[in-house]
C-alpha cells in the first residue's frame, strides 16, 4: 500500500497526467505483489467499465455542453440580474445566483467558473470591483454548481459507494441554497464595507421578475424535471441522463431555436474529450480501489480513528479535515473515486447516513478546486481575468470561511441534508 501511495504522489509531482499517474501506480502494485497476479489488475480495469450507472456521466456531460449552446446561459444571466442586482454588490450577487441556477445545467464547478469569468468577469472589473474579489466571487461561488443537481461528482460518489443517486440529488438542493445564501451575505458585507454599489436603484417589480423567470423557464425547469423523473420512477439516474440530452435538444431546436447542427457537433466533440478524460480516471481507479480493499486499508484506518474516538461526529470531523487537506493537492474526481471506498465503510457502521456523508465529502473535496496550490477553478479564473494568485488568495478567505462554517452546520444537523430525500423518497 505504501508503494502505491509513493508511486502515485511521485508521478503527480513529476507532472504526469492524473489518469496515468493512477494507472501506473495501480500496475506497480500488482506487478510487485507476490500474491496478486498482474492479470487481476487488468481485469479490474475492465470490470470498472461494466457499470450501467456510469452511462449517466457521458449523457450529463453532453447535455451540459448542449445546454450552453441553447441560449439558456444568457437567459439565466438576465434572470439573475433582475432578481438580485438591486442589492449591494449587485453584479457580484448575480454571479452567486447564476452559479446556483447553472448547477442545474452544467453540473461542473470548473465549467461554471470559466463561463462566468469570460462573461461577467470583465464587467465586474470595469465597474470598480477588485480583480481578487471578482475572481474569488466567481471561483468559490461555482462550488454551488457541484452541489445542486445534476452534479457529476455526486453521480460518481453514488457509483463508487453504491448510494442512491436520486437521494443524493435531492440531498444537494437545501445545502446548495444555503451555500447561495451564505455567499450572498458574504458579498453583501464586503460590498457595503467597500462601497460596491447596486446595479439598480430600485427593487424590481413583480412584473419584471415574472417576465425574467418566464423567459428562463426552460432552464429553471430542467433540474426540477430531473428530480421529478427520478422520484416518480420514470427513469433511473442513467436514463434520466439520456432524457437530459433530449430535453436540451428540444429546448435548443424547437423552443429557443438557437441550437444548430454545427453547435451540436461541437458539443459532441467536447463531450467526447471530457468523457474520455473522466472515464480513463474511473477505469484506472477501479484497479487502485481493488488494491486498497485487498490491503484492508479501510479496516486499518477505521481502527486508527476509532482508537482515538468512537463519537461519530468527531470521526466525520477528522475525515473532513483530511479530505480538505487532500483536496488542496489532488483533483476532486480522483479523491471521490479513491477515498470513497475507504471512508464510507468507516462512517456507515457509526450510524452516519451515506447520503449525508456524500454531500459533506463532495463539498469539501470540490473546495480544493478553489484553493492553492493546485486549484483548477482558481487558476482558470485568475488566468482569464489576469489576476495574481496572491491577491485571489487574500480575497477568497471570507468566502472559504463561509463554506467551512456551512459544512460544520451541515455536519452537526444532518436533517438539513436529509429532509428532502426522507420526505420524497
Amino acid at each position: 500500500m505504501t508503494l502505491l501511495a509513493v508511486t502515485f504522489f511521485l508521478l503527480m509531482s513529476l507532472g504526469v497526467p492524473i489518469a496515468f499517474a493512477i494507472g501506473i501506480a495501480g500496475f506497480s502494485f500488482f506487478a510487485t505483489n507476490e500474491i496478486m497476479p498482474l492479470s487481476i489488475g487488468v481485469q479490474q480495469v475492465a470490470t470498472a467499465s461494466q457499470s450501467f450507472p456510469l452511462l449517466a456521466v457521458p449523457f450529463f456531460v453532453l447535455a451540459g455542453h448542449m445546454m450552453n449552446r441553447t441560449g439558456i446561459t444568457s437567459r439565466l444571466i438576465a434572470c439573475s440580474s433582475v432578481l438580485v442586482s438591486w442589492m449591494s454588490g449587485g453584479l457580484a450577487q448575480v454571479c452567486i445566483v447564476l452559479s446556483t441556477l447553472m448547477g442545474g445545467v452544467s453540473g461542473s464547478a470548473v465549467a461554471d467558473a470559466a463561463m462566468e469569468a469570460r462573461i461577467l468577469g470583465p464587467s465586474l472589473i470595469a465597474r470598480g470591483y477588485s480583480r481578487g474579489f471578482t475572481c474569488a466571487t466567481i471561483a468559490v461561488g461555482s462550488l454551488i454548481t457541484a452541489t445542486i443537481p445534476p452534479s457529476l461528482g455526486l453521480i460518481l460518489y453514488g457509483f463508487v459507494g453504491n448510494v442512491s443517486v436520486g437521494r443524493l440529488f435531492l440531498a444537494g438542493v437545501i445545502p446548495g441554497l444555503l451555500m447561495m445564501a451564505g455567499l450572498m451575505l458574504t458579498v453583501w458585507l464586503i460590498a457595503r464595507r467597500r462601497g460596491y454599489k447596486a446595479e439598480m436603484t430600485e427593487r424590481p417589480t413583480m412584473g419584471a421578475v415574472w417576465r425574467a423567470v418566464a423567459d428562463a423557464k426552460w432552464a429553471l425547469l430542467f433540474p426540477l424535471a430531473l428530480l421529478l423523473a427520478i422520484r416518480g420512477g420514470l427513469f433511473t439516474p442513467s436514463e434520466v441522463g439520456a432524457f437530459a440530452v433530449i430535453y436540451a435538444a428540444v429546448v435548443g431546436f424547437l423552443l429557443h431555436r438557437e441550437l444548430t447542427w454545427a453547435s451540436v457537433m461541437e458539443a459532441l466533440f467536447e463531450a467526447v474529450v471530457d468523457t474520455g478524460l473522466i472515464m480513463l480516471i474511473i477505469l484506472f481507479s477501479g484497479m487502485v480501489g481493488y488494491a486498497i480493499i485487498f490491503e484492508q486499508a479501510p479496516q486499518s484506518i477505521a481502527e486508527a480513528m476509532t482508537g482515538l474516538t468512537r463519537e461519530p461526529i468527531l470521526v466525520v470531523a477528522l475525515i473532513l479535515v483530511f479530505l480538505f487537506i487532500a483536496g488542496l493537492f489532488i483533483e476532486s474526481t480522483v479523491l471521490v473515486l479513491l477515498l470513497t471506498p475507504i471512508f464510507l465503510p468507516i462512517v456507515t457502521p457509526l450510524g452516519v447516513d451515506p447520503v449525508h456523508f456524500g454531500i459533506l465529502m463532495m463539498t469539501i473535496v470540490t473546495l480544493g478546486s478553489m484553493t492553492p496550490p493546485v486549484g483548477v477553478a482558481m487558476y482558470t479564473v485568475c488566468s482569464l481575468l489576469d489576476c495574481p494568485v496572491e491577491e485571489y488568495v487574500v480575497e477568497s478567505l471570507p468566502f472559504i470561511f463561509t463554506i467551512l462554517v456551512l459544512v460544520a452546520v451541515l455536519a452537526l444537523w444532518p436533517g438539513l441534508v436529509l429532509f428532502l430525500p426522507n420526505a420524497l423518497m
